[in-house]
C-alpha cells in the first residue's frame, strides 16, 4: 500500500485521496488501493512512451481505480488510454477519477472480462502499449498467510487462481491480438514469479525476449516486452 503520508482527507467529507505517481486519486472501500510496486510499472511505461514520437493508444487492463491509466495520461499528453475492469465499483470509481482529473476526453473506462471489455472499440492490432496489474496471489495463500489482505480490499483484486498466474496466462495469450507489431506489453507480478512470467511469454512465440524492472530491494516485479514484427494476432 502507498505510504500513509500520501493519503489526504478532504475537509468537506468527500472520500480520501491517495497520491500515485504525479496524480491524486479518490479511493473506495471495495477497490484495490494502489501499491508502490505499481508505480514501478507506471514509470516503466512512461519511460518507454517518452522514447517514441507521435500519439499513442494504450490499454490499462484490470484498471482498478484508474491509477495507471490516469497517471500515464497525465504524464504523456499525446496518449489516449482505454481502462478496463470487471466490477461495477471499480469502473464507477475509475470514471469518477477521470472526471475529477479532467482526463475523461483521453481516458475511456470500459467494463467487461479482460479484453471482452474492448469489444466494439476497433482496437485489434492498433494498440501501442498494454499495461496490467493483475491479481497475482494464489487462492491458497489468500486462505492462509495472506488472508489479512481481504480484511479491507476485495478478493477479486488479489486472487490469481491456484498458482497466482491465471490472469497473467490470459493476458499474455490475448494481448497479442490487440498490439501492433512492436507494441509493448508491461505487467506486474508477485515476488518470485519472474520465471513463470518469462516462460509464459516465451511459450507464445509472439513476444521478444522479456526484461524486468526491479523494485527497491532488487527483486523483479515488472515484465517489459514487445510484440514481434511479422506476427499476426495470437498463437
Amino acid at each position: 500500500m502507498l505510504q500513509d503520508d500520501n493519503e489526504t482527507r478532504p475537509a468537506d467529507g468527500r472520500p480520501p485521496l491517495v497520491r500515485f505517481m504525479e496524480i491524486e486519486l479518490e479511493l473506495a472501500p471495495d477497490v484495490l488501493v494502489p501499491r508502490e510496486e505499481t508505480e514501478l510499472l507506471g514509470r516503466s511505461a512512461v519511460a518507454v512512451l517518452r522514447d517514441r514520437a507521435g500519439p499513442a493508444s494504450i490499454v490499462d487492463m484490470c484498471c482498478g481505480s484508474g491509477n495507471l491509466a490516469l497517471a500515464i495520461a497525465a504524464e504523456v499528453p499525446s496518449a489516449r488510454v482505454w481502462g478496463a475492469d470487471l466490477t461495477d465499483s471499480t469502473v464507477a470509481l475509475a470514471r469518477r477519477n477521470a472526471e475529477r482529473l479532467s482526463l475523461q476526453d483521453r481516458v475511456f473506462i470500459r467494463q467487461g472480462d479482460l479484453f471482452a471489455a474492448l469489444s466494439g472499440e476497433d482496437l485489434e492490432g492498433a494498440v501501442d502499449m498494454i499495461v496490467c496489474n493483475p491479481p497475482y496471489i494464489s487462492t491458497a495463500r489468500l486462505e492462509g498467510d495472506s488472508a489479512h489482505l481481504l480484511e479491507a480490499e476485495p478478493r477479486e483484486a488479489f486472487d490469481g487462481g491456484p498458482y497466482g498466474i491465471s490472469i497473467h496466462q490470459r493476458l499474455i495469450r490475448e494481448a497479442g491480438a490487440f498490439l501492433k507489431p512492436g507494441g509493448w506489453l508491461l505487467f506486474e507480478f508477485g515476488e518470485g514469479q519472474d520465471r513463470q512470467a518469462a516462460a509464459l511469454l516465451a511459450r507464445t512465440k509472439v513476444y521478444e525476449a522479456v526484461r524486468f524492472a526491479e523494485d527497491a530491494a532488487g527483486k523483479p516485479r515488472v515484465a517489459i516486452t514487445c510484440k514481434l514484427a511479422g506476427v499476426e494476432g495470437n498463437r
